[in-house]
């Protein structure tokens, strides 16, 4: 097989290949001996009809096509290992020779196939870096803040007999109508003052008025066939309730937590607050290191990625190709996708692996945020040839701490700042590898089907959404001091905990939304 490289732009190349009808004669004989099942003919058995006959029957070139479908895939992907081509993305093959339908058997297939490829990205140097990040300084007010939200969780919620104030529970009925249609209406829904996730302009509506006063104001719906147009929203309070919170004494500590006096409890929630601050100096550096790795690299973005990836937004959110919608989010997309091929330079050049156990961690973290069961989430992600994509995703996140690691931290008084909680350390990675990535989740699926090669042209856009680039560095486990609430109120608490999570998982947020909703109802 011969094969070459032209290049088309910076960032696609069109690869010609060449394959001698002796190298395509393999896919030959399967094509023959798969069409001879499918056939009938007059004194032969399935499987056992002679290739000329077979030709005679079906034609020469039905056999050909056959062999050069089966075929293609194969080549194009020993084409792109010979010569170093780094795909992304799916090929656009064109067939532009085969071998002889009449005549004596032989001939060539030659195809070309041309595909978006990575740029040459030139990142730079690390040596001599110095990042500063915010000092670390606990105040009393974010012990008291941190105290108060454990509170909450413990609180209850009462009826008041008084016009609506900011961070009230109410219970509504609601209606909106564009025009002279109602589009949606909800009744006997949970709110709280202050949330502002329903429909704007309906706390100002709300507040100052009393339970069973009906209040008609006009508001821009958020989602829907209408979504965007203003509606006339009719909302009746059918009932106010505030949220007491129990004192903070002695008798609150151990009730809420492992400890038996208030002290003990602020001390730890301090404890706490450090920690969370120590987590965001890390994503702090993290972000000075990422935006120092931006300024030091220019290239260009595959146009083919930036479309593919704008047209599978639209998707997700049921618009058509060519929405104007497109055009609103290229930049943001375009941007995402430049920190996603820079990060998977970074990973090359830091020589980066993913073990089977951070594989491992990562799905059952994100099957838990799911509400999946692990072995039910690992096969799906399995069968749907996303272990790649988690994969690529896990390795940026830990050449990012990896890189953190080579460069130096201080805060703001000059301090050095360890990260080696958040961004391990080379002692660590030098205890060795933990297993090869991909094996055990696949036996845990227990599936038989292997994820498809991100360089085969199969595989989907490199399965790499921008949202899966640069997340933040996933926090070590730490003592919880309190215990669960089965409150209302628990999910006020989990909001702190999303900001330091290592992933964004919108489904999640979601989830813990509904929650508190149905418990405050």
């Amino acid at each position: 097989m011969k094969s070459a490289v032209e290049n088309l732009e910076p960032t696609r190349v069109k690869l010609t290949v060449e394959v001698s009808y002796d190298e395509l004669k393999p896919s030959l004989d399967h094509a023959y001996a798969h069409i001879g099942e499918q056939v009938n003919v007059p004194g032969f058995r399935k499987g056992k009809v002679p290739p000329r006959v077979l030709e005679q029957r079906v034609g020469r070139a039905a056999v050909i096509e056959h062999a050069v479908n089966d075929a293609v895939p194969g080549f194009y992907n020993q084409a792109v290992s010979e010569t170093d081509v780094k795909p992304l993305g799916q090929p656009s093959i064109e067939v532009t020779e085969i071998p002889a339908v009449t005549g004596t058997p032989g001939g060539q297939l030659v195809f070309t196939a041309e595909v978006d490829v990575r740029p040459e990205i030139e990142l730079p140097s690390l040596e001599g870096v110095e990042l500063t990040v915010d000092d670390v300084e606990v105040s009393d007010d974010d012990v008291e803040e941190r105290l108060t939200t454990l509170r909450e969780r413990f609180g209850s919620l009462v009826g008041v007999d008084r016009p609506i104030a900011d961070g009230d529970f109410v219970v509504i009925d609601l209606a909106a109508k564009v025009g002279e249609e109602e589009v949606d209406s909800v009744s006997g829904v949970s709110y709280q003052i202050g949330e502002g996730n329903m429909l704007d302009g309906l706390d100002e509506a709300l507040t100052g008025h009393s339970a069973g006063e009906t209040v008609t104001f006009t508001a821009p719906l958020a989602g829907g066939d209408h979504a965007g147009e203003d509606a006339e929203v009719t909302v009746t309070a059918t009932a106010v309730k505030e949220r007491e919170l129990p004192e903070a004494d002695d008798e609150f500590a151990q009730l809420a937590s492992e400890f038996d006096t208030i002290d003990e409890l602020r001390a730890d929630l301090r404890t706490q607050a450090a920690q969370e601050k120590s987590s965001e100096q890390a994503v702090q550096a993290r972000d000075l290191l990422l935006e120092k790795l931006r300024g030091g690299a220019d290239f260009p973005v595959p146009a083919g990625m930036v479309e593919s990836e704008i047209e599978r937004h639209l998707q997700a959110e049921g618009k058509e190709k060519g929405d104007p919608h497109g055009e609103e989010v290229r930049e943001e997309v375009t941007g995402l996708l430049r920190d996603q091929l820079l990060l998977d330079t970074l990973v090359e050049k830091l020589a980066v692996g993913v073990t089977q156990n951070e594989l491992l961690e990562f799905l059952v973290s994100n099957a838990q945020q799911y509400g999946m069961d692990p072995n039910q989430f690992i096969q799906a992600a399995s069968q749907t040839g996303q272990l790649p994509a988690f994969m690529g995703e896990i390795a940026r996140n830990k050449a990012l701490a990896v890189a953190l690691r080579q460069v130096s931290i201080k805060d703001g008084a000059g301090n050095d700042v360890d990260l080696s909680e958040f961004i391990g350390s080379d002692e660590l990675d030098a205890a060795g590898p933990e297993g090869e990535a991909g094996s055990a989740a696949s036996e845990s699926a227990d599936s038989s089907e292997s994820a498809d090669s991100a360089d085969s042209p199969e595989s989907a856009d490199s399965a790499d959404t921008p949202d899966e680039a640069a997340d933040e560095p996933a926090e070590a486990p730490k003592k919880k001091a309190t215990k669960k609430a089965d409150s209302a109120e628990e999910s006020d608490a989990k909001k702190s905990a999303a900001k330091k999570a290592a992933a964004k998982k919108p489904a999640a947020k979601k989830a813990a939304a509904k929650d508190k909703k149905s418990d405050e109802d």
